[in-house]
């Protein structure tokens, strides 16, 4: 064999090594993984254990060799390493426990079909709808997103009442039932409200430079310069240099000091032309531990509710295990409620590979890319790459992934798409679900939406990626 081939297959060699190593390092994990999920944790742990490697250099000496540079394989990427390995010349089997090509894409589109239902379109990701108010009292409306593609109807609980959710679901049943087409329920729990408060008729005023005080609303006063939020204790939870941004990131400040109750900030940066701070508009804290549960006493009412009504429940603003166990716990013995994690918080992204693990101690799990909420925690600029990251790892858990937020926005509310939605919803078929809000043009997105992802086809299994390390990796490693 020539010496650059036999290098190859040592370097090959010692990433399987290492990947048989990992997979027994963190067995403890694997032992409280849902035997439905076994082989999926099993790959995830190979995967992680790659990703944690510069192999780039690798990657191009594979291509160059007209070998698979193991891009694309997320799904059996052990399985496509041993096979890379008997193209070498080894005689290294492929074990029963590890996906290969083949039974890694079934695996997926057996999750994706567990948690979504069947759908018309084999090569079109599902698509999910989400439902206003009026469409409690709009059954021929429904019928009708049910016969342009609906897969998914999602509610979210953070809007109406029992009343209003169940006369939604009852047209989504009925429709169903009649047009023969399945359509799956997903219910959003609201989570923590993470909100303005302000006394100085509803706006306060800012520019940039200016100092103004943030506080809770048990400790506000008369000063008109003061910022009212409703996490108790926020001053106390929060540090010096740390960024405070409102309303989805147009006004952006900084904590200058901390004067319990009370934080001082200064106003850095104003995005919106009119520069006013208003009341009951949302707070972001990117830099900040904060203190709160991501389960409310609200949502543990809605619970009973989801239960019985709903397929799917969509957890918000989960930052690490417990929140995920404190849900299963609070979810009882109901294992036909899927859990959906939205990941948009930074916390979230980090702790990924950990929530996967723990959500997989259930059946079927899903995670959502709640963009909007993650790219004001992130930043815009670093949106693509961490949406990217998730859609790796999700898939090497065999993981669906539902891409959500401002899907063809503009094309929903005005008629008319912009050129950089069409790119962005052209994106979105990498995942397994794309999500469309509410909008005046909900049927004419929907079939723009399908149109595009048609067109787009083949998923991303025809792109090459090259694998520098990934820190989401690289910190579970090191754990």
């Amino acid at each position: 064999m020539p010496e650059d081939l036999v290098k190859l297959s040592e370097e090959i060699n010692k990433i399987d090594d290492f990947m048989v190593r990992t997979e027994n390092d963190f067995r403890y994990l694997l032992e409280k993984v849902h035997p439905a999920n076994q082989m999926n944790a099993v790959n995830l742990l190979h995967y992680l254990a790659l990703r944690s490697l510069d192999i780039r250099d690798l990657q191009d000496a594979l291509h160059a060799c007209g070998l698979s540079s193991m891009a694309s394989s997320e799904s059996h990427i052990r399985g496509q390493l041993l096979a890379i390995s008997q193209r070498l010349g080894q005689q290294k089997e492929i074990p029963e426990n590890v996906f290969h090509y083949k039974t890694g894409k079934k695996s997926l589109a057996k999750k994706s079909t567990d948690l979504f239902g069947k759908k018309q379109i084999e090569a079109v990701p599902y698509i999910m709808v989400t439902f206003d108010s009026e469409l409690a009292e709009d059954y021929p409306k429904v019928k009708n997103l049910v016969q342009s593609g609906m897969n998914v109807a999602r509610i979210n609980c953070a809007h109406d009442d029992e009343s209003t959710w169940f006369r939604m679901i009852q047209n989504i049943k009925r429709a169903s039932k009649i047009t023969g087409l399945g359509c799956k329920i997903y219910m959003d729990l609201a989570g923590p409200k993470i909100r303005t408060v302000i006394n100085n008729k509803g706006k306060l005023k800012v520019e940039e430079g200016q100092i103004i005080y943030l506080s809770d609303e048990a400790h506000m006063n008369d000063d008109k310069l003061t910022v009212g939020c409703t996490i108790p204790g926020i001053a106390e939870q929060l540090n010096t240099g740390e960024t405070v941004l409102f309303d989805d990131g147009l006004i952006e400040a900084r904590v200058e000091k901390i004067e319990p109750p009370r934080a001082k900030i200064q106003i850095l940066r104003i995005s919106s032309k009119k520069p006013f701070i208003k009341n009951e508009k949302g707070i972001n804290f990117p830099d900040s531990l904060l203190l709160m549960p991501a389960l409310t006493d609200y949502d543990k009412k809605c619970l009973a509710f989801i239960n019985k009504q709903a397929d799917m429940v969509g957890y918000s603003f989960v930052r690490n295990t417990k929140d995920i166990l404190q849900l299963q716990e609070a979810m009882g013995k109901n294992k036909k409620l899927a859990l959906i994690i939205k990941i948009e918080t930074p916390e979230a992204v980090k702790n990924l590979p950990d929530l996967l693990f723990c959500g997989m101690r259930e059946e079927n799990i899903g995670v959502m890319i709640a963009r909007g909420d993650l790219a004001v925690e992130i930043g815009f600029e670093r949106m693509s790459e961490i949406q990217e990251e998730i859609l790796w790892i999700c898939e090497a858990a065999h993981v669906p992934v539902i891409w959500a937020t401002q899907v063809l926005e503009n094309l929903n509310k005005s008629g008319v798409a912009t050129r950089s939605e069409v790119t962005d919803a052209a994106h979105a078929a990498q995942a397994d679900c794309v999500m469309i809000n509410k909008g005046t043009h909900i049927i004419r997105t929907m079939e723009t939406l399908r149109d595009i992802m048609i067109r787009s086809g083949g998923h991303h299994v025809k792109k090459r990626y090259t694998f520098r390390p990934l820190a989401i990796a690289s910190r579970f490693m090191t754990k």
